[in-house]
């Protein structure tokens, strides 16, 4: 009767454990985004962190403040006067397409010049030249009147943006300063068995800083060669096009070459021959091998999933998560791999004993 006792409660005090880690979960749930980076931010600079403490002897809190002010230089304000340009030159953009669309008409003029061929074809499927630059010139007032029916939103998205921006580097502190003991701590509570915990761990923070070495700092190399070209070149808004390239950089396999690879088209089809064909030898040659280049350096042999898993996890992680999806959809693959090695070299090792098969004499 004790014994039953002892298991009612045991079980009752399981279901409250469960019950209270889901409600706080959920309590957290519209912070994932502010929590994840912070975590990406305490694991990428822990070794900044150790550093300070170790060789030069600072305190925990001085220690944590200014790795937390190192990535703020180098990382963040970089980024924000990035994103800063970027809007910019975007909203620059799509005013002067609302004011007229001349540049837009301009090009299909000049398309119409140099292919008539093609003029022909989008006839004979009841695509005239005037319905085209109609088409283009509704696009681009149904843009500018986007922007302008969303500026209070695009407003409140900057000040969602630095508020969350705070709380990133006001909880990458605590992170950063007691990520060693919340992580002992994590592997005493969890039941997995503290070997699997410690691989685990180590797993997470290799590959997640090989993720963001390795295709953010490689997408972000992609993006500034891009724009370079296209500034000298004087193609417009090419901060703008240098970020977009930066995001496309972070798919794999397609890339940024859904930017430079078109506009090189249309610079030759147009009759800007050695500005296409310079732009085409530099995305292929420049662009394309910083991947092959870089991504090599900055991410190692040991950490590296198969690249069509890379790619299947990566966009999931862009439809799940959205941007988070780049980091966080190879995270997902890595925990899924690392189980099932686990588990596999446990089943080898015999640390799950089978079912004795039945003797061939019991089997007669």
């Amino acid at each position: 009767m004790y014994d039953n006792r002892q298991r009612f409660e045991a079980r009752a005090f399981l279901l409250l454990l469960a019950a209270s880690s889901a409600l706080f979960g959920w309590l957290l749930l519209p912070f994932f985004d502010v929590l994840f980076w912070s975590v990406v931010i305490a694991v990428l600079f822990a070794p900044v962190n150790a550093r300070l403490r170790d060789r030069h002897g600072l305190s925990p809190n001085l220690a944590s403040l200014l790795t937390v002010l190192f990535c703020l230089v180098i990382i963040i304000l970089p980024l924000s006067w990035l994103l800063y340009s970027c809007v910019a030159e975007g909203v620059s953009l799509y005013e002067r397409l609302a004011a007229g669309s001349t540049s837009l008409i301009d090009a299909v003029d000049r398309l119409r010049e140099h292919f008539p061929e093609a003029q022909a074809w989008l006839a004979d499927y009841g695509y005239t030249p005037e319905q085209i630059k109609a088409a283009l010139s509704k696009t681009a007032l149904s843009l500018g009147s986007l922007i302008a029916k969303n500026t209070v939103a695009i407003g409140g998205g900057a000040a969602h943006l630095v508020t969350n921006l705070a709380l990133v580097l006001y909880i990458s502190f605590f992170l950063v300063r007691d990520g060693g003991r919340l992580r002992n701590v994590m592997i005493r509570a969890l039941p997995f068995g503290d070997h699997r915990e410690e691989r685990l761990f180590r797993k997470f923070a290799g590959v997640m800083r090989a993720t963001v070495k390795g295709s953010l700092l490689v997408a972000m190399a992609q993006g500034a060669l891009g724009g370079l070209i296209f500034w000298i070149l004087g193609i417009r808004a090419a901060v703008f096009w240098g970020v977009v390239m930066t995001v496309l950089s972070l798919i794999p396999v397609v890339g940024s070459a859904l930017v430079w690879l078109p506009t090189a088209l249309y610079l030759l089809a147009t009759g800007q021959y050695w500005q296409g064909a310079l732009l085409m030898a530099y995305g292929a040659c420049v662009i394309g091998l910083a991947d092959n280049i870089l991504r090599p350096i900055l991410v190692g042999r040991d950490t590296k999933l198969p690249d069509f898993l890379v790619l299947i996890s990566t966009l999931g992680g862009f439809i799940m998560f959205g941007m988070d999806g780049f980091v966080s959809g190879p995270m997902l693959a890595v925990f899924f791999v690392t189980v099932w090695q686990i588990f596999m070299e446990e089943c080898e090792s015999g640390a799950y004993p089978s079912e004795e098969r039945p003797r061939e004499d019991d089997a007669r």
